[in-house]
Protein backbone atom coordinates (compact mmCIF):
# COMPACT_ATOMS: atom_id res chain seq x y z
CA UNK A 1 0.00 0.00 0.00
CA UNK A 2 2.30 2.85 -1.58
CA UNK A 3 -0.77 5.09 -1.53
CA UNK A 4 -3.50 5.74 0.60
CA UNK A 5 -6.20 8.24 0.28
CA UNK A 6 -6.54 11.52 2.65
CA UNK A 7 -10.13 11.02 2.93
CA UNK A 8 -12.48 8.73 3.46
CA UNK A 9 -16.26 8.92 3.87
CA UNK A 10 -18.84 6.29 5.64
CA UNK A 11 -22.27 6.58 5.53
CA UNK A 12 -22.82 4.36 8.90
CA UNK A 13 -26.07 2.05 7.52
CA UNK A 14 -27.53 -1.08 7.88
CA UNK A 15 -26.85 -2.06 11.39
CA UNK A 16 -30.68 -2.78 11.72
CA UNK A 17 -30.64 -5.07 8.65
CA UNK A 18 -27.09 -6.74 9.51
CA UNK A 19 -28.78 -7.30 13.19
CA UNK A 20 -31.82 -8.86 12.05
CA UNK A 21 -30.20 -11.45 9.78
CA UNK A 22 -27.58 -12.39 12.52
CA UNK A 23 -30.87 -13.21 14.49
CA UNK A 24 -30.00 -10.08 16.96
CA UNK A 25 -31.97 -6.69 17.98
CA UNK A 26 -31.63 -3.40 16.58
CA UNK A 27 -29.81 -2.14 19.80
CA UNK A 28 -27.24 -5.08 19.56
CA UNK A 29 -26.61 -4.56 15.74
CA UNK A 30 -26.03 -0.17 16.47
CA UNK A 31 -23.83 -1.75 19.37
CA UNK A 32 -21.21 -3.93 16.76
CA UNK A 33 -21.38 -0.88 14.16
CA UNK A 34 -19.99 1.12 16.69
CA UNK A 35 -17.32 -1.26 17.89
CA UNK A 36 -16.44 -1.64 14.03
CA UNK A 37 -16.43 2.39 13.72
CA UNK A 38 -13.46 2.43 16.51
CA UNK A 39 -11.79 -0.27 14.34
CA UNK A 40 -12.14 1.14 11.12
CA UNK A 41 -10.69 4.51 13.22
CA UNK A 42 -7.38 2.84 14.65
CA UNK A 43 -6.50 0.98 11.38
CA UNK A 44 -7.21 4.47 9.25
CA UNK A 45 -5.26 5.99 11.04
CA UNK A 46 -2.67 3.19 10.97
CA UNK A 47 -1.74 3.41 7.63
CA UNK A 48 -1.71 7.63 7.63
CA UNK A 49 -5.09 8.51 6.50
CA UNK A 50 -5.93 12.29 7.02
CA UNK A 51 -9.76 12.11 7.47
CA UNK A 52 -12.72 9.73 8.15
CA UNK A 53 -16.19 11.20 8.14
CA UNK A 54 -18.86 9.28 9.03
CA UNK A 55 -22.33 10.17 8.93
CA UNK A 56 -23.64 9.07 11.63
CA UNK A 57 -27.04 10.14 12.57
CA UNK A 58 -29.11 11.64 10.15
CA UNK A 59 -31.82 14.42 10.94
CA UNK A 60 -34.50 11.83 8.95
CA UNK A 61 -33.47 8.96 11.80
CA UNK A 62 -35.81 11.40 13.88
CA UNK A 63 -38.54 9.43 12.11
CA UNK A 64 -37.66 6.26 14.23
CA UNK A 65 -39.53 4.65 16.88
CA UNK A 66 -39.04 6.71 20.29
CA UNK A 67 -36.87 3.75 21.66
CA UNK A 68 -34.10 3.21 18.61
CA UNK A 69 -33.68 7.21 18.85
CA UNK A 70 -32.99 7.11 22.61
CA UNK A 71 -30.77 3.88 22.18
CA UNK A 72 -28.85 5.58 19.34
CA UNK A 73 -28.84 8.66 21.37
CA UNK A 74 -27.17 6.42 24.72
CA UNK A 75 -24.98 4.43 22.01
CA UNK A 76 -23.64 7.85 20.92
CA UNK A 77 -23.14 9.07 24.70
CA UNK A 78 -21.04 5.92 25.47
CA UNK A 79 -19.38 6.28 22.36
CA UNK A 80 -18.22 9.15 23.32
CA UNK A 81 -16.64 8.70 26.19
CA UNK A 82 -14.62 5.58 25.13
CA UNK A 83 -13.72 6.58 21.73
CA UNK A 84 -12.00 9.30 23.16
CA UNK A 85 -10.63 7.64 25.81
CA UNK A 86 -9.14 5.03 23.38
CA UNK A 87 -8.12 7.23 20.25
CA UNK A 88 -6.72 10.25 22.18
CA UNK A 89 -3.59 7.84 23.25
CA UNK A 90 -3.62 7.28 19.51
CA UNK A 91 -3.20 10.75 18.11
CA UNK A 92 -6.41 10.80 16.50
CA UNK A 93 -8.90 14.10 16.85
CA UNK A 94 -12.30 14.17 16.69
CA UNK A 95 -14.78 16.64 14.80
CA UNK A 96 -18.65 16.85 15.65
CA UNK A 97 -21.02 18.55 13.48
CA UNK A 98 -24.50 18.79 12.55
CA UNK A 99 -27.58 20.33 14.20
CA UNK A 100 -26.10 19.68 17.28
CA UNK A 101 -28.07 22.31 19.75
CA UNK A 102 -31.08 20.34 18.94
CA UNK A 103 -29.44 17.46 20.76
CA UNK A 104 -30.06 16.82 24.39
CA UNK A 105 -28.14 18.85 26.65
CA UNK A 106 -26.21 16.10 28.20
CA UNK A 107 -25.02 15.41 24.73
CA UNK A 108 -23.87 18.32 23.58
CA UNK A 109 -21.99 18.77 26.54
CA UNK A 110 -20.30 15.49 25.95
CA UNK A 111 -19.77 16.75 21.55
CA UNK A 112 -17.86 19.91 23.07
CA UNK A 113 -15.43 17.76 25.58
CA UNK A 114 -15.01 15.11 22.88
CA UNK A 115 -13.23 17.89 20.36
CA UNK A 116 -11.71 19.76 23.30
CA UNK A 117 -10.47 17.00 24.48
CA UNK A 118 -8.68 16.09 20.98
CA UNK A 119 -8.37 19.54 19.63
CA UNK A 120 -4.22 19.08 19.30
CA UNK A 121 -4.00 15.82 18.42
CA UNK A 122 -2.27 15.91 14.85
CA UNK A 123 -3.23 12.08 13.74
CA UNK A 124 -6.16 11.00 11.68
CA UNK A 125 -9.22 13.60 11.92
CA UNK A 126 -12.59 11.52 12.87
CA UNK A 127 -15.38 13.77 11.38
CA UNK A 128 -18.58 12.48 12.75
CA UNK A 129 -21.62 14.19 11.05
CA UNK A 130 -24.56 13.66 13.99
CA UNK A 131 -27.93 14.95 13.10
CA UNK A 132 -26.55 16.03 9.76
CA UNK A 133 -28.65 15.44 6.65
CA UNK A 134 -28.62 16.51 3.05
CA UNK A 135 -32.44 17.39 2.54
CA UNK A 136 -31.76 19.97 5.35
CA UNK A 137 -28.56 21.29 3.99
CA UNK A 138 -30.10 21.86 0.35
CA UNK A 139 -33.56 22.99 2.56
CA UNK A 140 -31.45 25.87 4.17
CA UNK A 141 -28.97 26.69 1.70
CA UNK A 142 -32.46 27.70 -0.65
CA UNK A 143 -33.95 29.60 2.32
CA UNK A 144 -29.93 31.33 2.34
CA UNK A 145 -29.98 31.77 -0.94
CA UNK A 146 -33.95 33.43 -0.85
CA UNK A 147 -32.90 35.63 1.94
CA UNK A 148 -29.49 36.72 0.42
CA UNK A 149 -31.53 37.71 -2.80
CA UNK A 150 -33.81 39.50 -1.10
CA UNK A 151 -31.72 41.84 0.88
CA UNK A 152 -29.94 42.77 -2.19
CA UNK A 153 -33.14 43.49 -3.76
CA UNK A 154 -34.42 45.96 -0.89
CA UNK A 155 -30.87 47.76 -1.21
CA UNK A 156 -31.19 48.50 -4.85
CA UNK A 157 -34.78 50.21 -4.22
Amino acid sequence: MNEVPNHIAIIMDGNRRWAKAHGLTTKLGHKEGAETLKKITRYANSIGIKYLTVYAFSTENWKRSEEEVGTLMTLFKNYLKDLVTAVDTENVRVKIFGQLEALPNNLQEDTKKAMEKTKENTGLTLCIAFNYGGRDEITKAVKQIAKDVQIRKNRNK
